[in-house]
C-alpha cells in the first residue's frame, strides 16, 4: 500500500470530508492503522507532496497554518465565501 501517488490521491480526496475551518495534519486523512503501515520515508514524501499541492494551489480550499511542536505541518480547510 505504499504507492505514494495513490496515497496522495487518497489524502487529497479525503479533504472533501473535512468541515470548513477544520485544522488537520496529513496523517489525520488516514485511518490510524493505514498511516502506521506506510513506511516512514513514504510518509515524509507524502507530506512534502501534499504541501506542494497546497502551495501551488493544485488543491483549492486548503491553507497552511503552522507546524506542531513535533514539526508536523498543520493545514486548515478554508471557509467558502
Amino acid at each position: 500500500m505504499d504507492n505514494v501517488d495513490s496515497l496522495l490521491s487518497q489524502a487529497l480526496s479525503e479533504t472533501n470530508n473535512l468541515n470548513e475551518g477544520e485544522i488537520f495534519l496529513v496523517k489525520d486523512l488516514f485511518k490510524g492503522y493505514e498511516w502506521n503501515r506506510i513506511e516512514r520515508k513514504n510518509r515524509l514524501l507524502l507530506g512534502t507532496l501534499f504541501l506542494g499541492c497546497v502551495v501551488t494551489s493544485k488543491i483549492s480550499g486548503i491553507e497552511v497554518v503552522d507546524k506542531t511542536s513535533s514539526n508536523q505541518r498543520r493545514y486548515k480547510k478554508k471557509q467558502k465565501k
